[in-house]
């Protein structure tokens, strides 16, 4: 016991920055377990879609949308979203919703402003179109 005590009062700023470290961790971890917005990945969202009627909602620029995106999805702008103009989306209100971007960051805030309007299951591709991508998974350009 004497040698941590030792090692914490010669290595105190690193000491601090492993406490700091091992805090952000848990708290990551305990803000994500305990979110309403949930993660998911390809497989995940291909289950949502078939099983339970889910729709993929794509918030990429309409550019990047056309080029290619998941079958069925429809097109959302990312700009509207951060308005709260979530228009189309009514009807799904109690039906899963995927948001879908290039790598899972831009949809985490529309998605907490999906469940501050009141949508019920909201989840969020996590690694974005980069992950349906890498799984080898078909996008389409077409409606």
């Amino acid at each position: 016991m004497a040698q941590f005590v030792e090692f914490v009062t010669n290595n105190l700023i690193l000491c601090l920055i492993w406490v700091g470290l091992l805090g952000a961790i848990v708290l990551g971890w305990f803000k994500s377990r305990f979110s309403a917005v949930k993660q998911v990945n390809p497989q995940q969202l291909t289950h949502l879609v078939n099983r339970e009627n889910g729709l993929v909602v794509d918030i990429r620029a309409l550019k990047d949308f056309n080029q290619g995106h998941i079958a069925g999805s429809v097109h959302l702008a990312a700009e509207k979203a951060k308005q709260g103009e979530f228009v189309g989306l009514e009807k799904s209100k109690n039906d899963p919703i995927i948001l879908v971007c290039v790598s899972g960051m831009t949809a985490q805030s529309i998605a907490n402003g999906l469940v501050k309007a009141g949508y019920e299951q909201v989840n969020v591709l996590s690694g974005g179109i980069t992950s349906w991508q890498n799984a080898n998974l078909p996008l389409t350009t077409g409606k």
